[in-house]
Protein backbone atom coordinates (compact mmCIF):
# COMPACT_ATOMS: atom_id res chain seq x y z
CA UNK A 1 0.00 0.00 0.00
CA UNK A 2 1.19 3.55 -0.97
CA UNK A 3 1.78 6.34 1.89
CA UNK A 4 -0.54 8.51 2.00
CA UNK A 5 1.01 12.04 3.82
CA UNK A 6 -2.81 13.89 4.40
CA UNK A 7 -4.12 10.59 5.65
CA UNK A 8 -1.35 9.66 7.51
CA UNK A 9 -1.40 13.35 9.07
CA UNK A 10 -4.92 13.41 10.04
CA UNK A 11 -4.84 9.68 11.83
CA UNK A 12 -1.51 11.69 13.53
CA UNK A 13 -3.66 14.54 14.72
CA UNK A 14 -6.63 12.13 15.97
CA UNK A 15 -4.15 9.90 17.66
CA UNK A 16 -2.51 12.47 19.98
CA UNK A 17 -5.54 13.99 20.75
CA UNK A 18 -6.72 10.86 22.20
CA UNK A 19 -3.52 10.08 23.83
CA UNK A 20 -2.79 13.38 25.18
CA UNK A 21 -4.86 12.40 28.76
CA UNK A 22 -2.61 9.68 29.12
CA UNK A 23 0.26 11.46 28.65
CA UNK A 24 -0.90 14.40 30.81
CA UNK A 25 -1.43 11.92 34.04
CA UNK A 26 2.04 9.64 33.36
CA UNK A 27 4.08 12.75 32.46
CA UNK A 28 6.05 12.68 35.58
CA UNK A 29 7.07 8.84 35.59
CA UNK A 30 7.68 9.28 31.80
CA UNK A 31 9.90 12.52 32.42
CA UNK A 32 11.74 10.64 35.29
CA UNK A 33 13.04 8.33 32.53
CA UNK A 34 13.97 10.95 29.87
CA UNK A 35 15.30 13.89 31.99
CA UNK A 36 18.99 13.22 30.85
CA UNK A 37 17.27 13.69 27.04
CA UNK A 38 15.82 16.96 28.26
CA UNK A 39 18.97 17.77 29.87
CA UNK A 40 20.99 17.52 26.63
CA UNK A 41 18.80 19.48 24.29
CA UNK A 42 18.90 22.52 26.64
CA UNK A 43 22.29 22.49 27.12
CA UNK A 44 22.94 22.36 23.79
CA UNK A 45 20.53 24.72 22.57
CA UNK A 46 22.90 27.20 24.23
CA UNK A 47 20.12 29.14 25.81
CA UNK A 48 21.03 32.93 26.85
CA UNK A 49 19.05 35.61 28.66
CA UNK A 50 16.55 37.20 26.14
CA UNK A 51 16.64 34.67 23.47
CA UNK A 52 13.76 33.14 21.61
CA UNK A 53 13.11 29.69 21.61
CA UNK A 54 10.67 27.21 20.05
CA UNK A 55 9.58 24.10 21.46
CA UNK A 56 7.99 21.81 18.45
CA UNK A 57 5.84 18.85 19.49
CA UNK A 58 6.16 19.86 23.17
CA UNK A 59 3.63 17.38 24.77
CA UNK A 60 3.78 18.51 28.53
CA UNK A 61 6.50 20.95 27.49
CA UNK A 62 9.09 19.37 30.22
CA UNK A 63 11.99 20.21 28.48
CA UNK A 64 11.01 23.35 26.96
CA UNK A 65 10.30 24.49 31.00
CA UNK A 66 13.56 23.47 31.26
CA UNK A 67 15.44 26.57 29.00
CA UNK A 68 12.43 28.57 30.23
CA UNK A 69 14.56 30.21 33.15
CA UNK A 70 17.89 29.94 31.13
CA UNK A 71 16.45 32.29 28.91
CA UNK A 72 15.56 34.75 31.61
CA UNK A 73 15.47 37.83 32.33
CA UNK A 74 13.53 38.90 28.67
CA UNK A 75 13.70 35.99 26.90
CA UNK A 76 10.32 33.85 25.73
CA UNK A 77 9.75 29.92 25.20
CA UNK A 78 7.41 29.51 22.53
CA UNK A 79 5.77 25.98 23.60
CA UNK A 80 3.88 24.15 20.79
CA UNK A 81 1.92 21.05 19.83
CA UNK A 82 -0.59 20.18 17.17
CA UNK A 83 -2.73 18.85 19.47
CA UNK A 84 -4.76 20.86 21.37
CA UNK A 85 -4.85 18.11 23.93
CA UNK A 86 -1.14 17.92 24.73
CA UNK A 87 -1.15 22.29 24.91
CA UNK A 88 -3.47 21.84 27.31
CA UNK A 89 -1.84 19.75 29.78
CA UNK A 90 1.78 22.30 28.89
CA UNK A 91 -0.39 25.07 29.99
CA UNK A 92 -1.32 22.88 33.40
CA UNK A 93 2.24 22.01 33.67
CA UNK A 94 3.50 25.33 33.44
CA UNK A 95 0.73 26.99 35.95
CA UNK A 96 1.83 24.00 38.65
CA UNK A 97 6.04 25.00 38.30
CA UNK A 98 5.14 29.10 37.77
CA UNK A 99 7.02 29.15 34.96
CA UNK A 100 7.20 32.70 32.84
CA UNK A 101 7.40 34.02 30.13
CA UNK A 102 5.99 31.50 27.84
CA UNK A 103 3.46 31.55 24.65
CA UNK A 104 1.39 28.74 23.83
CA UNK A 105 1.00 28.16 20.42
CA UNK A 106 -0.82 25.54 18.15
CA UNK A 107 1.83 24.78 15.27
CA UNK A 108 2.62 22.44 12.72
CA UNK A 109 6.42 21.40 12.33
CA UNK A 110 6.38 21.10 8.46
CA UNK A 111 4.89 24.51 8.26
CA UNK A 112 6.03 26.67 11.15
CA UNK A 113 3.71 29.61 11.23
CA UNK A 114 6.32 32.05 12.45
CA UNK A 115 8.75 34.98 10.38
CA UNK A 116 11.79 33.99 9.15
CA UNK A 117 15.29 34.28 11.70
CA UNK A 118 12.27 34.93 14.44
CA UNK A 119 13.80 32.79 16.93
CA UNK A 120 17.39 31.96 18.63
CA UNK A 121 17.02 27.60 19.38
CA UNK A 122 14.39 25.04 18.56
CA UNK A 123 13.67 21.77 20.74
CA UNK A 124 11.91 19.07 19.32
CA UNK A 125 12.08 15.77 21.40
CA UNK A 126 10.66 12.62 19.91
CA UNK A 127 8.62 14.65 17.70
CA UNK A 128 10.55 14.80 13.94
CA UNK A 129 10.68 11.04 13.29
CA UNK A 130 6.92 10.84 13.44
CA UNK A 131 6.08 13.66 10.62
CA UNK A 132 4.70 12.54 7.19
CA UNK A 133 7.46 15.05 5.70
CA UNK A 134 10.54 15.36 8.44
CA UNK A 135 12.97 16.97 5.77
CA UNK A 136 10.04 19.22 5.30
CA UNK A 137 10.15 20.39 8.80
CA UNK A 138 13.77 20.29 9.53
CA UNK A 139 13.74 23.08 6.46
CA UNK A 140 11.14 25.02 8.21
CA UNK A 141 13.04 25.12 11.52
CA UNK A 142 15.91 26.19 9.22
CA UNK A 143 14.18 29.16 8.02
CA UNK A 144 13.05 30.32 11.34
CA UNK A 145 16.05 29.86 13.44
CA UNK A 146 18.28 33.35 13.23
CA UNK A 147 21.85 32.57 11.36
CA UNK A 148 24.32 30.70 14.36
CA UNK A 149 20.59 29.74 16.01
CA UNK A 150 20.70 26.09 17.36
CA UNK A 151 18.16 23.13 17.00
CA UNK A 152 18.27 20.06 19.04
CA UNK A 153 16.27 17.23 18.70
CA UNK A 154 15.88 13.81 20.04
CA UNK A 155 14.41 9.99 18.28
CA UNK A 156 14.78 6.52 19.31
CA UNK A 157 17.50 4.35 18.32
CA UNK A 158 16.89 1.00 16.54
CA UNK A 159 13.87 -1.81 17.89
CA UNK A 160 16.48 -4.04 19.29
CA UNK A 161 17.63 -0.52 21.26
CA UNK A 162 14.68 0.01 23.16
CA UNK A 163 12.63 -3.59 23.81
CA UNK A 164 10.20 -1.50 26.21
CA UNK A 165 8.42 -0.79 23.23
CA UNK A 166 9.40 -2.96 20.03
CA UNK A 167 8.73 -5.54 22.22
CA UNK A 168 4.99 -4.80 22.41
CA UNK A 169 4.80 -3.59 18.81
CA UNK A 170 6.72 -6.90 17.17
CA UNK A 171 4.27 -9.45 18.91
CA UNK A 172 1.21 -7.68 17.61
CA UNK A 173 2.47 -7.82 13.96
CA UNK A 174 3.48 -10.99 14.21
CA UNK A 175 -0.03 -11.93 15.61
CA UNK A 176 -1.67 -10.07 12.94
CA UNK A 177 0.57 -11.09 10.26
CA UNK A 178 1.17 -7.17 9.91
CA UNK A 179 4.49 -5.88 8.10
CA UNK A 180 6.38 -3.06 10.02
CA UNK A 181 6.89 0.59 8.56
CA UNK A 182 9.13 0.83 5.59
CA UNK A 183 12.29 2.37 6.29
CA UNK A 184 11.28 5.75 4.55
CA UNK A 185 7.88 6.24 6.34
CA UNK A 186 7.73 7.96 9.51
CA UNK A 187 7.35 5.98 12.87
CA UNK A 188 9.49 5.44 16.03
CA UNK A 189 12.79 4.24 14.59
CA UNK A 190 12.51 6.04 11.66
CA UNK A 191 15.37 8.35 12.19
CA UNK A 192 17.49 4.91 13.83
CA UNK A 193 19.27 4.01 10.68
CA UNK A 194 23.05 5.06 10.88
CA UNK A 195 23.45 8.52 8.98
CA UNK A 196 20.14 9.51 9.02
CA UNK A 197 19.92 12.25 11.25
CA UNK A 198 23.30 13.16 10.30
CA UNK A 199 21.84 13.49 6.61
CA UNK A 200 18.21 15.38 7.02
CA UNK A 201 20.02 18.07 9.04
CA UNK A 202 22.75 18.29 6.92
CA UNK A 203 20.21 18.86 3.92
CA UNK A 204 17.99 21.01 5.41
CA UNK A 205 21.28 23.59 5.97
CA UNK A 206 22.48 22.98 9.24
CA UNK A 207 26.28 22.72 10.18
CA UNK A 208 28.06 21.48 13.27
CA UNK A 209 26.34 18.54 13.42
CA UNK A 210 26.34 16.38 16.20
CA UNK A 211 25.04 13.29 17.81
CA UNK A 212 24.95 10.84 20.94
CA UNK A 213 23.11 8.17 21.91
CA UNK A 214 21.85 7.78 25.89
CA UNK A 215 21.22 5.13 27.42
CA UNK A 216 18.04 5.26 29.25
CA UNK A 217 15.57 2.54 31.26
CA UNK A 218 11.99 2.41 31.90
CA UNK A 219 11.22 0.48 35.60
CA UNK A 220 7.57 -1.16 36.05
CA UNK A 221 6.72 -3.38 38.94
CA UNK A 222 5.76 -5.86 37.08
CA UNK A 223 4.01 -7.52 33.49
CA UNK A 224 0.94 -5.73 34.40
CA UNK A 225 2.25 -2.13 34.81
CA UNK A 226 3.96 -2.45 31.62
CA UNK A 227 0.74 -3.58 30.14
CA UNK A 228 -1.41 -0.58 31.69
CA UNK A 229 1.32 1.61 30.74
CA UNK A 230 1.43 0.49 27.29
CA UNK A 231 -2.23 0.78 26.63
CA UNK A 232 -2.69 4.16 28.14
CA UNK A 233 0.36 5.81 26.02
CA UNK A 234 -0.07 3.72 22.50
CA UNK A 235 -3.04 4.54 21.16
CA UNK A 236 -2.29 2.74 17.75
CA UNK A 237 -1.65 -0.96 20.50
CA UNK A 238 -4.69 -0.17 22.52
CA UNK A 239 -6.87 0.00 18.96
CA UNK A 240 -5.18 -3.44 18.14
CA UNK A 241 -5.52 -4.87 21.33
CA UNK A 242 -9.36 -4.27 21.45
CA UNK A 243 -9.74 -5.75 18.08
CA UNK A 244 -8.63 -9.16 18.56
CA UNK A 245 -10.91 -12.25 19.46
CA UNK A 246 -10.23 -13.23 23.25
CA UNK A 247 -7.96 -16.23 22.28
CA UNK A 248 -6.07 -13.78 20.38
CA UNK A 249 -5.36 -11.20 23.10
CA UNK A 250 -4.35 -14.62 25.87
CA UNK A 251 -1.93 -15.55 22.85
CA UNK A 252 -0.81 -12.14 22.63
CA UNK A 253 -0.41 -11.45 26.31
CA UNK A 254 1.40 -14.37 26.68
CA UNK A 255 4.34 -13.74 24.15
CA UNK A 256 5.04 -11.05 25.63
CA UNK A 257 4.98 -11.80 29.42
CA UNK A 258 7.54 -14.42 28.38
CA UNK A 259 9.45 -11.84 25.92
CA UNK A 260 9.19 -9.13 29.27
CA UNK A 261 10.25 -12.15 32.06
CA UNK A 262 13.90 -11.50 30.39
CA UNK A 263 13.88 -8.60 32.08
CA UNK A 264 13.65 -9.74 35.64
CA UNK A 265 15.82 -7.61 37.88
CA UNK A 266 16.76 -8.25 41.83
CA UNK A 267 13.46 -6.52 43.28
CA UNK A 268 11.01 -8.79 41.04
CA UNK A 269 10.25 -5.93 38.57
CA UNK A 270 11.09 -4.85 35.34
CA UNK A 271 13.86 -2.78 33.96
CA UNK A 272 13.93 -2.72 30.36
CA UNK A 273 16.76 -0.89 28.44
CA UNK A 274 16.08 1.99 26.09
CA UNK A 275 18.18 4.04 23.84
CA UNK A 276 17.49 7.59 22.16
CA UNK A 277 19.45 9.37 20.10
CA UNK A 278 20.15 13.27 20.45
CA UNK A 279 21.37 15.64 17.85
CA UNK A 280 22.48 19.32 17.51
CA UNK A 281 23.46 21.85 15.01
CA UNK A 282 23.57 25.17 14.26
CA UNK A 283 22.03 27.56 11.40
Amino acid sequence: MSFDPDAYRAGARDTWERAAPGWRDRRAALQAVAMPVSRWMADAVRPQPGHRVLELAAGAGDTGFLVAELIQPGGTLICSDASEGMLDAARGRAEELGVTGVEFKLLEAEWIDLPAASVDGVLCRWGYMLLADPSAALRETRRVLRPGGRVALAAWDSAERNPWAAVGTEEMQQLLDAPPPAPDQPGMFAFAPPGRIEALLHEAGFTDVEVEALDLAFAHDDEDAWWEERVTLSVPFADALAGLEPAQRDRLREAIDARLAGYRDDSGGLTIPARALVAAASA
